[in-house]
């Protein structure tokens, strides 16, 4: 899984997030971030304490979990979740703070109930900002929360520090830089081919493999789950956190690298010298582009919190 908050982040800098494949990244790390709660079910089947047959059951269960939840906040978020936030604001005219406290109280309440329903704490973190930004309320929501936001995102960052053994991880310094070199460029292969297989330039399905080829934070909350369960632990456990961690740091090299590595594919005649019309104008990815960057803009938020 890749980083959605990180790779967010870089694209709205480049101003990338209307471009072809900033639409094309965004998607993919949407459906990415659905599919934890499957991923939780399949943690069982892979440690053997469930056959084939019952995680396949336990998987349909979840998805079918899954859609009845996204139907069930599809639908409150196009009528209580518009009335609700316009109660706030008029109730917070003279102050700000509870319209802020409202906020966050709305983002936990979905976030555990998600979490009760077995699909996750961070499914319905991320589903609650996507509600949110299904409103018109939505840029002024994330305006209010910014403050918060930053705070949860360096105590996120600040945990995963903490679980670093910087000891162990230097004396195994060799598999670590190893592996994290095999999971770039290995990614960045496997999205660059399976991009260019749906139809999509060369250049496109490079920018989105590139973009793609570091690990997310999810994988720390997967990395927990299956360390619960005992699937992995030890030395393993170790290295895959600090490959986590090393490949997230390396995503800024990754995106500085893009121009450069553009211009060699002009070079050699890979993309086309006018290739930048085609990022904005294949497959019609025009449409929705307000409600797109509505949604990119609250995505970050509700990863952040």
């Amino acid at each position: 899984m890749s980083s959605t908050a990180v790779v967010l982040k870089f694209l709205m800098e480049r101003n990338s997030i209307n471009a072809l494949h900033g639409q094309v990244t965004v998607g993919t790390l949407i459906l990415q971030d659905c599919a934890v709660g499957l991923l939780f079910a399949l943690l069982p089947v892979l440690r053997g304490t469930s056959g084939i047959l019952q995680g396949a059951i336990s998987m349909t269960k979840s998805l079918v979990l899954l859609c009845t939840f996204l139907t069930i906040l599809s639908i409150l978020s196009r009528t209580c979740v518009p009335w609700f936030l316009k109660l706030m604001i008029t109730l917070s005219s003279q102050t700000n703070e509870l319209y802020q406290l409202a906020s966050v109280a709305f983002c936990l309440l979905v976030a555990w109930c998600s979490d009760k329903l077995g699909l996750s704490l961070e499914l319905g973190s991320f589903a609650a900002g996507v509600m949110i930004s299904t409103t018109d309320l939505a840029q002024h929501t994330l305006e209010q929360i910014e403050p918060i936001r930053n705070f949860f995102a360096a105590l996120f960052l600040a945990s995963i520090g903490m679980l670093i053994h910087v000891h162990f991880l230097w004396n195994h310094v060799d598999i670590l830089l190893a592996a994290v070199i095999l999971v770039i460029i290995i990614k960045t292969i496997v999205v660059t081919t399976v991009v260019k297989g749906f139809g999509y330039s060369n250049k496109t399905s490079l920018l989105v493999g590139m973009s793609l080829a570091q690990i997310g934070e999810f994988a720390f909350v997967l990395l927990s789950r299956a360390s619960n369960v005992h699937l992995v632990e030890g030395k393993l456990y170790l290295l895959l956190l600090g490959t986590t961690a090393l490949s997230l740091v390396t995503t800024p090299l990754l995106f500085k690298m893009i121009p450069a590595v553009i211009h060699l594919g002009v070079l050699l005649r890979w993309f086309p010298p006018d290739s930048n019309s085609s990022e904005t104008g294949h497959k019609g990815e025009n449409h929705r582009v307000d409600s797109g960057k509505r949604i990119t803009l609250m995505v970050q938020a509700s990863h952040d919190s």
